[in-house]
Protein backbone atom coordinates (compact mmCIF):
# COMPACT_ATOMS: atom_id res chain seq x y z
CA UNK A 1 0.00 0.00 0.00
CA UNK A 2 1.52 3.18 -0.94
CA UNK A 3 1.89 5.80 1.45
CA UNK A 4 0.53 9.48 1.09
CA UNK A 5 3.16 11.75 -1.27
CA UNK A 6 2.53 15.43 -2.49
CA UNK A 7 2.86 14.99 -6.59
CA UNK A 8 4.00 17.77 -8.75
CA UNK A 9 4.13 17.91 -12.50
CA UNK A 10 6.35 20.65 -13.92
CA UNK A 11 6.31 21.56 -17.24
CA UNK A 12 9.91 22.98 -17.70
CA UNK A 13 13.34 22.20 -16.20
CA UNK A 14 13.56 25.10 -14.49
CA UNK A 15 10.61 24.50 -12.42
CA UNK A 16 11.84 20.60 -11.65
CA UNK A 17 14.99 21.82 -10.29
CA UNK A 18 13.15 24.57 -8.63
CA UNK A 19 11.13 22.09 -6.69
CA UNK A 20 13.93 19.69 -5.84
CA UNK A 21 15.94 22.62 -4.53
CA UNK A 22 12.41 23.57 -2.13
CA UNK A 23 12.25 20.12 -0.86
CA UNK A 24 15.64 18.38 -1.04
CA UNK A 25 15.89 14.95 0.71
CA UNK A 26 11.80 14.85 0.61
CA UNK A 27 11.53 14.97 -3.39
CA UNK A 28 12.03 12.26 -5.85
CA UNK A 29 12.02 12.31 -9.33
CA UNK A 30 9.46 10.32 -11.32
CA UNK A 31 9.20 9.19 -14.65
CA UNK A 32 8.08 5.57 -15.90
CA UNK A 33 7.78 4.62 -12.66
CA UNK A 34 8.64 1.01 -13.32
CA UNK A 35 10.86 0.52 -10.71
CA UNK A 36 10.18 3.28 -8.23
CA UNK A 37 6.28 2.04 -7.86
CA UNK A 38 7.71 -1.06 -7.44
CA UNK A 39 9.85 0.27 -3.98
CA UNK A 40 6.88 2.55 -2.80
CA UNK A 41 4.57 -0.61 -2.85
CA UNK A 42 7.07 -2.72 -0.39
CA UNK A 43 7.90 0.08 1.47
CA UNK A 44 11.46 0.56 0.72
CA UNK A 45 11.20 3.98 -0.63
CA UNK A 46 8.81 6.63 1.02
CA UNK A 47 9.06 9.95 -0.69
CA UNK A 48 7.09 12.87 0.63
CA UNK A 49 7.09 14.71 -2.37
CA UNK A 50 7.26 13.17 -6.06
CA UNK A 51 8.16 15.38 -8.77
CA UNK A 52 6.70 14.14 -12.36
CA UNK A 53 9.33 15.02 -15.40
CA UNK A 54 7.14 13.13 -18.22
CA UNK A 55 5.60 16.44 -18.63
CA UNK A 56 8.80 18.67 -19.07
CA UNK A 57 8.88 19.99 -22.91
CA UNK A 58 12.00 18.05 -24.73
CA UNK A 59 12.94 15.50 -22.12
CA UNK A 60 11.15 12.98 -24.48
CA UNK A 61 12.83 13.81 -27.83
CA UNK A 62 15.72 11.74 -29.50
CA UNK A 63 17.51 13.43 -31.76
CA UNK A 64 20.38 12.51 -34.24
CA UNK A 65 23.12 15.56 -34.60
CA UNK A 66 27.23 15.82 -34.54
CA UNK A 67 27.61 12.35 -35.02
CA UNK A 68 25.87 11.04 -32.03
CA UNK A 69 21.88 10.32 -30.41
CA UNK A 70 20.75 12.59 -28.16
CA UNK A 71 17.91 10.34 -26.35
CA UNK A 72 15.70 12.58 -23.76
CA UNK A 73 15.64 11.16 -20.50
CA UNK A 74 12.14 10.31 -20.34
CA UNK A 75 11.70 8.72 -23.82
CA UNK A 76 10.25 5.00 -23.22
CA UNK A 77 12.60 2.08 -24.40
CA UNK A 78 9.37 1.54 -27.32
CA UNK A 79 10.11 5.06 -28.27
CA UNK A 80 14.00 4.27 -28.40
CA UNK A 81 12.90 1.06 -30.45
CA UNK A 82 10.77 2.90 -33.07
CA UNK A 83 13.02 5.71 -33.24
CA UNK A 84 14.29 6.47 -37.29
CA UNK A 85 17.37 8.17 -35.88
CA UNK A 86 18.29 5.55 -33.45
CA UNK A 87 17.67 2.76 -35.84
CA UNK A 88 19.69 4.71 -39.02
CA UNK A 89 22.80 5.56 -36.78
CA UNK A 90 22.51 2.92 -33.77
CA UNK A 91 20.37 0.23 -35.19
CA UNK A 92 22.07 -2.04 -32.27
CA UNK A 93 20.35 0.31 -30.09
CA UNK A 94 16.50 -0.01 -31.25
CA UNK A 95 17.40 -3.84 -31.35
CA UNK A 96 18.55 -4.14 -27.89
CA UNK A 97 15.52 -1.68 -26.79
CA UNK A 98 13.07 -4.78 -28.27
CA UNK A 99 14.35 -6.86 -25.45
CA UNK A 100 14.06 -4.87 -22.27
CA UNK A 101 12.13 -6.43 -19.49
CA UNK A 102 8.48 -6.89 -21.04
CA UNK A 103 6.05 -5.03 -22.98
CA UNK A 104 4.49 -3.23 -20.09
CA UNK A 105 8.07 -1.81 -18.64
CA UNK A 106 8.96 -1.23 -22.36
CA UNK A 107 6.28 0.94 -23.16
CA UNK A 108 6.36 2.94 -19.39
CA UNK A 109 9.93 2.93 -18.47
CA UNK A 110 11.98 5.53 -19.33
CA UNK A 111 15.95 5.25 -20.55
CA UNK A 112 16.49 8.56 -18.14
CA UNK A 113 15.08 6.24 -15.35
CA UNK A 114 16.78 3.38 -16.09
CA UNK A 115 20.14 4.74 -16.20
CA UNK A 116 19.60 6.66 -13.11
CA UNK A 117 18.18 3.73 -10.72
CA UNK A 118 21.71 2.27 -11.80
CA UNK A 119 20.14 -1.14 -11.27
CA UNK A 120 23.28 -3.83 -11.97
CA UNK A 121 21.49 -5.50 -14.04
CA UNK A 122 20.68 -2.98 -17.02
CA UNK A 123 20.83 -3.75 -20.30
CA UNK A 124 20.83 -0.13 -21.63
CA UNK A 125 24.07 1.20 -19.16
CA UNK A 126 26.45 -2.40 -20.48
CA UNK A 127 25.23 -1.32 -24.46
CA UNK A 128 25.92 2.18 -24.31
CA UNK A 129 29.11 1.97 -23.06
CA UNK A 130 30.45 0.80 -26.67
CA UNK A 131 28.52 3.99 -27.63
CA UNK A 132 30.87 6.13 -25.35
CA UNK A 133 27.96 7.29 -23.28
CA UNK A 134 27.89 11.18 -21.67
CA UNK A 135 24.93 12.05 -19.34
CA UNK A 136 23.60 15.28 -19.59
CA UNK A 137 22.74 16.81 -16.08
CA UNK A 138 21.06 19.86 -15.18
CA UNK A 139 21.29 21.18 -11.47
CA UNK A 140 21.24 24.63 -9.74
CA UNK A 141 24.82 25.85 -11.12
CA UNK A 142 23.83 25.05 -15.14
CA UNK A 143 24.56 21.95 -16.81
CA UNK A 144 27.67 19.67 -16.98
CA UNK A 145 28.44 15.86 -18.88
CA UNK A 146 29.68 12.95 -17.18
CA UNK A 147 30.88 9.91 -18.85
CA UNK A 148 28.86 6.83 -18.23
CA UNK A 149 31.53 5.02 -16.64
CA UNK A 150 31.86 7.70 -14.40
CA UNK A 151 28.16 7.94 -13.65
CA UNK A 152 27.20 4.68 -12.64
CA UNK A 153 29.37 3.99 -9.38
CA UNK A 154 27.95 0.88 -7.65
CA UNK A 155 24.33 -1.12 -7.52
CA UNK A 156 21.58 2.10 -7.49
CA UNK A 157 24.70 4.47 -6.91
CA UNK A 158 25.27 6.90 -9.70
CA UNK A 159 27.20 10.72 -9.35
CA UNK A 160 23.97 12.56 -10.10
CA UNK A 161 23.80 14.65 -7.03
CA UNK A 162 20.15 14.81 -5.14
CA UNK A 163 19.62 18.54 -6.74
CA UNK A 164 20.23 17.63 -10.39
CA UNK A 165 18.26 16.51 -12.75
CA UNK A 166 19.67 13.88 -15.40
CA UNK A 167 18.47 15.45 -18.80
CA UNK A 168 19.67 13.52 -21.40
CA UNK A 169 22.04 10.51 -22.81
CA UNK A 170 24.00 10.76 -25.92
CA UNK A 171 25.79 8.30 -27.65
CA UNK A 172 28.29 8.26 -29.95
CA UNK A 173 27.69 6.78 -33.93
CA UNK A 174 30.18 3.84 -34.73
CA UNK A 175 32.68 4.39 -37.49
CA UNK A 176 31.58 3.58 -40.94
CA UNK A 177 31.59 -0.14 -41.06
CA UNK A 178 31.75 -1.00 -37.88
CA UNK A 179 29.75 -3.88 -36.52
CA UNK A 180 28.60 -4.85 -32.98
CA UNK A 181 26.26 -7.79 -31.24
CA UNK A 182 24.72 -7.45 -27.76
CA UNK A 183 23.88 -10.84 -26.30
CA UNK A 184 22.66 -11.59 -22.80
CA UNK A 185 21.47 -14.57 -21.09
CA UNK A 186 19.29 -14.97 -17.65
CA UNK A 187 16.34 -16.97 -16.43
CA UNK A 188 14.59 -14.15 -14.77
CA UNK A 189 13.09 -10.89 -16.30
CA UNK A 190 16.64 -9.06 -15.22
CA UNK A 191 19.26 -10.84 -17.24
CA UNK A 192 22.11 -12.84 -15.60
CA UNK A 193 25.24 -11.24 -17.86
CA UNK A 194 25.00 -8.96 -20.71
CA UNK A 195 27.99 -8.45 -23.41
CA UNK A 196 28.43 -5.66 -25.71
CA UNK A 197 30.81 -5.72 -28.72
CA UNK A 198 31.62 -3.69 -31.29
CA UNK A 199 34.28 -4.33 -33.71
CA UNK A 200 35.93 -1.75 -36.54
CA UNK A 201 37.30 -3.26 -40.02
CA UNK A 202 40.12 -1.87 -41.07
CA UNK A 203 40.54 -0.23 -44.56
CA UNK A 204 41.30 -4.09 -46.59
CA UNK A 205 38.48 -5.62 -43.93
CA UNK A 206 40.88 -8.42 -42.73
CA UNK A 207 41.70 -7.29 -39.42
CA UNK A 208 40.54 -5.27 -36.81
CA UNK A 209 41.63 -1.99 -36.06
CA UNK A 210 39.36 -0.71 -33.02
CA UNK A 211 37.25 -2.72 -30.64
CA UNK A 212 34.95 -1.82 -27.86
CA UNK A 213 33.40 -4.30 -25.41
CA UNK A 214 31.58 -4.06 -22.34
CA UNK A 215 30.45 -6.59 -19.86
CA UNK A 216 27.58 -6.04 -16.87
CA UNK A 217 25.15 -7.79 -14.75
CA UNK A 218 27.63 -9.96 -13.40
CA UNK A 219 28.53 -7.38 -11.25
CA UNK A 220 28.41 -3.85 -9.07
CA UNK A 221 28.56 -2.32 -12.07
CA UNK A 222 28.89 -2.14 -16.23
CA UNK A 223 32.25 -1.94 -17.79
CA UNK A 224 34.78 -1.80 -20.44
CA UNK A 225 37.34 -4.28 -21.27
CA UNK A 226 40.06 -2.35 -22.03
CA UNK A 227 42.98 -4.62 -21.66
CA UNK A 228 40.94 -7.05 -24.07
CA UNK A 229 40.15 -4.02 -26.62
CA UNK A 230 43.91 -3.84 -26.72
CA UNK A 231 44.29 -7.17 -27.38
CA UNK A 232 41.80 -7.11 -29.85
CA UNK A 233 43.89 -5.00 -32.19
CA UNK A 234 44.87 -6.35 -35.78
CA UNK A 235 43.46 -9.61 -35.13
CA UNK A 236 42.09 -10.96 -38.37
CA UNK A 237 38.47 -10.79 -38.44
CA UNK A 238 38.19 -14.67 -39.54
CA UNK A 239 39.51 -16.07 -36.77
CA UNK A 240 36.59 -14.54 -34.67
CA UNK A 241 34.24 -15.09 -36.59
CA UNK A 242 35.21 -18.52 -36.35
CA UNK A 243 35.43 -18.77 -32.79
CA UNK A 244 38.74 -17.87 -31.85
CA UNK A 245 38.86 -19.19 -27.87
CA UNK A 246 41.86 -17.76 -26.58
CA UNK A 247 40.63 -13.72 -26.73
CA UNK A 248 38.52 -13.74 -23.11
CA UNK A 249 39.89 -15.76 -20.22
CA UNK A 250 42.95 -13.38 -18.92
CA UNK A 251 40.29 -10.44 -18.69
CA UNK A 252 37.07 -11.97 -17.83
CA UNK A 253 39.23 -13.26 -14.36
CA UNK A 254 39.90 -9.77 -13.62
CA UNK A 255 35.94 -8.58 -13.22
CA UNK A 256 34.41 -7.99 -10.09
CA UNK A 257 31.93 -10.38 -10.09
CA UNK A 258 29.34 -11.27 -7.38
CA UNK A 259 26.94 -14.10 -6.08
CA UNK A 260 23.74 -13.59 -6.19
CA UNK A 261 20.69 -15.03 -6.53
CA UNK A 262 21.64 -15.29 -10.51
CA UNK A 263 24.17 -17.45 -9.95
CA UNK A 264 27.72 -17.80 -7.89
CA UNK A 265 30.57 -15.42 -8.90
CA UNK A 266 32.45 -18.32 -10.46
CA UNK A 267 30.00 -19.52 -12.75
CA UNK A 268 29.03 -15.79 -13.72
CA UNK A 269 32.51 -15.49 -14.83
CA UNK A 270 32.65 -18.82 -16.47
CA UNK A 271 29.87 -18.02 -18.50
CA UNK A 272 30.99 -14.36 -19.25
CA UNK A 273 33.72 -16.10 -21.31
CA UNK A 274 31.69 -17.72 -23.13
CA UNK A 275 29.05 -15.06 -23.88
CA UNK A 276 32.03 -12.63 -24.86
CA UNK A 277 33.50 -15.29 -27.29
CA UNK A 278 30.10 -15.57 -28.66
CA UNK A 279 29.80 -12.07 -29.33
CA UNK A 280 32.82 -11.44 -30.77
CA UNK A 281 31.83 -14.30 -33.11
CA UNK A 282 28.74 -12.62 -34.33
CA UNK A 283 30.29 -9.21 -34.52
CA UNK A 284 33.43 -10.40 -36.88
CA UNK A 285 31.25 -11.77 -38.90
CA UNK A 286 28.88 -8.83 -39.60
CA UNK A 287 32.18 -7.18 -40.04
CA UNK A 288 33.53 -9.26 -42.60
CA UNK A 289 29.74 -9.80 -43.99
CA UNK A 290 29.40 -13.12 -43.50
CA UNK A 291 25.71 -14.57 -43.04
CA UNK A 292 25.06 -15.16 -39.52
CA UNK A 293 24.49 -18.79 -38.18
CA UNK A 294 21.13 -18.81 -37.17
CA UNK A 295 22.11 -20.08 -33.80
CA UNK A 296 23.90 -16.97 -32.72
CA UNK A 297 20.64 -14.16 -33.49
CA UNK A 298 21.64 -10.46 -34.73
CA UNK A 299 21.40 -8.41 -31.74
CA UNK A 300 20.56 -10.44 -28.60
CA UNK A 301 20.74 -14.22 -27.14
CA UNK A 302 18.13 -14.56 -24.11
Amino acid sequence: MLRPFTLYRPSTLSEAGALLREHREDATLYAGGTELLLLMKEGLVRPHVLVDVKHVAGLGEVVAADGAIRIGATASHRTVERSAAVQAHCPLVAGVARHVANARVRAAGTVGGNLAFADPHSDLATLFLVFEARIDLRGPDGEREVPLDAFVLGPYETARRGDEILSAVRLRSWPVGAAGAYLKFGLYERPTLGVAAVLVPDAEGRRVSEARLAIGCIGPRPQRLRALEHHLRGAPLEELAAGRADVASAEIDRIDAVTDLHGSADYKLEMAQVFTRRALRVAAARAAHHVIDARYPYTVVV
